[in-house]
């Protein structure tokens, strides 16, 4: 017995030894579930989609099991491979497989399980894995119908350089446009230093996350967005509330994926070594439509300056083909087709892709693929793109057959207004479900309106109608008019920061509320005269700061030219016209005195700044002045944005005539207007610098404002002195032709005359 023990026990041993290595090929899965169909029996037939991702043998698929007898039949239907490394060396595979399930009618609950061995090695120590879901399997009273669960995947392989890793957006889709929040998983092992936002299902980094694999498995459930009734089959009814998380879900699917971090790259830039999506790449969570028996073409494209794309690597339903096509200049484009078969009608098919380097992958995009019987209807929008918001205008006459009563944006707690012609939206960058997305050198925020044709007596099912608007910016506006460049804000985007604006004005006084009106451009300045200028942030993130990095002035909106005199370099004030106004966060008011170029009648301001998570003490923000800077930080490091340009101008002069004199203050010391404190205000270059040269402001070197208070200086003395000597000559030619005549007087008068006079003039 002892014997037979220690050979079992040695056995186990192999076999775990074995679940680690060898065998050691979980890389996660995702459920999918179909619309539900009641059979003629009166049972239920439920359809779900079982994607796993692994190593080497994808197709070796764990078998699931429904719970509390609720499932009378499991029909499978085999095991689809649909995409592996390209490399040929086995690191990733992915695989799908459908089930039909038929569920007793006099059941409310579908339980859904599967368990196997084993996780990859990771840092987490997880070895067996656990995939669920769960369906309530009541009829909705806002639907008319059954509920749908939330839409998930992921890549088979995930890997991010350590210092890369900032968030990883997860897909999570409800047709039914119920509100989705995802939250890690029950006896979940949640990796260090990582956080997850329940209402965005976004990963992200709180802290260094050590190199190796790291292991996820969450929980994605769906909750009414309005009041609803549940019928069942056996005639009970639940009430929903809107909104209410502390109820059960309608459906709960459960999501697992594992994420390589990599050693750090050093080089975070989009489109640097990191592949960055391109146009035409639709954006994250977008819905397309997909035909039954027609060809669905997906196109995706990515760049990297300073790396080889070698492949793509997908996500998405059995029989879908993928084409990889690389171009020039690190470019590489990925071309993917689908048929839709009949099974997939009213299928929601998540297809998720990421761009492959040697070194690190892009992000990965996700987006759902709605499959219909019939060719989806597209509707046409009016759109303004406005600098922070976008607004829609839809007319009713073109959409005669659309159904009013059930119009809604992607996040249906927004609301759409309309009239006896039109229906109208109108939503900023960030709310309402408005995807933003990079493209290149353009920044893209899409949205679209949804509802269904309106029934009649033959039909049933009604289709989806889909009306898809989209604004398309640049992510700088380049502006070179002055005339116009009041009226423009900047507006970027950046992956931690979303999308964001900036504001750049000239006020008339230091309370900074009214803004020059636009007649006043471009505004005319007199030499030395105040100038109050204010920048200012606009984002929706809660928790940001502006700092204001380095601004110079330029004679012209070119802020490369070499003619040029800094006002702030590196946090700090270079001019001592210069005054900071204290202000909120988001807000930087200054003043300082105008200035100009010889030979120029104008002057531009340009401002670089930097926008930073207020609460990270490692920021550029919170550095502020720097007046001997170290090495080039890491961006990594800390919570900010890149460093933005923004211009305004012209300062336009006009002549201005001056009242010298020299005055004495209240301590004796003379005043020399054009000069504070009796020391240089604005250095300037004393003549225009070479073609094509860069000419910086030598130390001590003669002023704008020097120049002109010695030219006003020497001025009021050569006047002086020329005055004096015009009074000195005139007393002398008076004097002298006084006393010639009264010599001549002094000739032709008496004796006793003479010597009175005499007297006189010598007394």
């Amino acid at each position: 017995m002892m014997e037979a023990g220690a050979v079992l026990l040695l056995l186990l041993l192999q076999l775990g030894t074995l679940c680690v290595t060898s065998d050691a090929n979980f890389y996660g899965n995702s459920v999918n579930f179909m619309a539900q169909k009641r059979n003629k029996d009166g049972t239920f037939m439920l359809s779900f989609h079982h994607r796993q991702n692994g190593r080497n043998v994808c197709q070796n698929q764990t078998e699931f099991r429904c719970d509390d007898g609720v499932c009378t039949s499991l029909n499978g239907s085999g095991v689809a491979h649909t995409d592996q490394d390209d490399t040929g060396q086995g690191k990733w595979c992915q695989s799908e497989s459908f089930t039909m399930a038929t569920i007793q009618t006099t059941k409310s609950l579908f339980r859904l399980r599967s368990s196997g061995c084993c996780w990859l090695p990771n840092r987490e120590g997880k070895t067996t894995w656990t995939s669920e879901a769960e369906l309530n399997l009541g009829t909705r009273s806002d639907k008319l119908g059954y509920n749908h669960c939330p839409v998930t995947a992921t890549v088979a392989a995930l890997r991010v350089p350590q210092d890369c890793f900032s968030r990883i957006p997860l897909l999570a889709h409800d047709p039914d446009g119920d509100h989705v929040k995802c939250s890690f998983a029950p006896n979940a092992t949640v990796p260090v230093n990582v956080s997850l936002d329940e209402a965005g299902c976004t990963l992200t980094r709180t802290g260094q996350v050590e190199t190796g694999v790291h292991v996820f498995e969450l929980m994605l459930e769906d909750f009414p967005s309005k009041n609803i009734t549940l019928s069942h089959a056996d005639g009970t009814t639940e009430q929903r509330t809107a909104l209410n998380m502390s109820s059960e879900p309608l459906c709960r699917v459960k999501l697992q994926f594992s994420v390589e971090v990599l050693p750090p790259l050093l080089n975070c830039e989009a489109g640097r070594s990191m592949p960055v999506f391109l146009f035409p790449t639709p954006s994250q969570s977008s819905v397309l439509y997909a035909t039954v028996g027609q060809n669905f073409q997906l196109t995706a494209a990515a760049q990297a300056y300073h790396a080889r794309i070698s492949s793509f690597q997908v996500s998405g339903p059995a029989n879908m083909n993928k084409t990889f096509t690389e171009g020039q200049n690190g470019k590489a484009q990925l071309t993917l087709n689908w048929i839709p078969q009949e099974r997939d009608a009213h299928r929601s098919a998540p297809v998720c892709f990421t761009a492959e380097t040697n070194q690190t992958q892009s992000e990965m995009r996700c987006v759902v693929v709605m499959v219909t019987r019939s060719t989806h209807r597209q509707g046409v929008a009016t759109v303004q793109c406005l600098p922070d918001r976008i607004t829609v205008t839809l007319e009713k006459a073109s959409m005669p057959d659309l159904d009013m009563n059930y119009l809604r944006l992607k996040d249906p707690t927004c609301s759409l207004t309309s009239n006896l012609t039109h229906i109208i939206g109108a939503m900023s960058f960030t709310t309402c479900g408005t995807r933003v997305e990079e493209d290149g050198d353009y920044i893209v925020f899409a949205n679209s309106i949804t509802s269904f044709q309106l029934p009649n007596e033959t039909i049933v099912r009604r289709r989806t109608v889909n009306i898809d608007f989209s604004c398309r910016f640049p992510k700088l506006l380049s502006i070179s008019s002055g005339f116009n460049m009041h009226d423009s804000d900047f507006i970027f985007t950046e992956t931690n920061f979303g999308t964001f604006g900036y504001s750049f004005d000239i006020y008339p006084d230091s309370s900074f509320t009214e803004k020059m009106q636009a007649r006043a451009y471009p505004v005319s300045v007199k030499l030395l005269q105040t100038i109050y200028m204010g920048i200012q942030a606009k984002s929706d993130l809660p928790n940001v700061k502006l700092f204001v990095e380095s601004c110079k002035g330029t004679p012209d909106d070119n802020s490369d030219n070499p003619i040029y005199y800094d006002l702030i370099k590196d946090g700090c004030i270079m001019d001592e016209t210069v005054k900071i106004y204290p202000s909120k966060q988001t807000t930087f008011n200054f003043e300082l005195q105008s200035f100009k170029f010889t030979d120029y009648d104008q002057v531009y301001i340009t401002c670089y700044i930097i926008l930073c998570d207020s609460d990270s003490i490692f920021s550029r923000c919170a550095q502020g002045c720097m007046k001997s800077p170290t090495r080039r930080r890491r961006r990594g490091l800390s919570l900010e944005t890149e460093r933005h340009s923004i211009v305004q101008g012209p300062l336009q002069f006009v002549e201005e005539e001056f009242s010298v004199a020299s005055v004495d203050d209240s301590s004796g010391n003379a005043y020399t207007p054009g000069r504070q404190n009796n020391t240089p205000v604005f250095e300037e270059v004393p003549s225009a610098p070479e073609s094509g040269s860069v000419q910086r402001v030598p130390e001590g070197s003669w002023n704008i404002r020097q120049a002109l208070s010695s030219k006003i200086s020497t001025a009021v003395f050569a006047s002086l002195f020329l005055a004096s000597l015009l009074l000195t000559v005139a007393v002398v030619v008076y004097f002298t032709m006084k006393k010639k005549a009264e010599d001549q007087r002094l000739l032709l008068a008496p004796a006793s005359i003479k010597s009175d006079v005499r007297s006189s003039l010598f007394t």
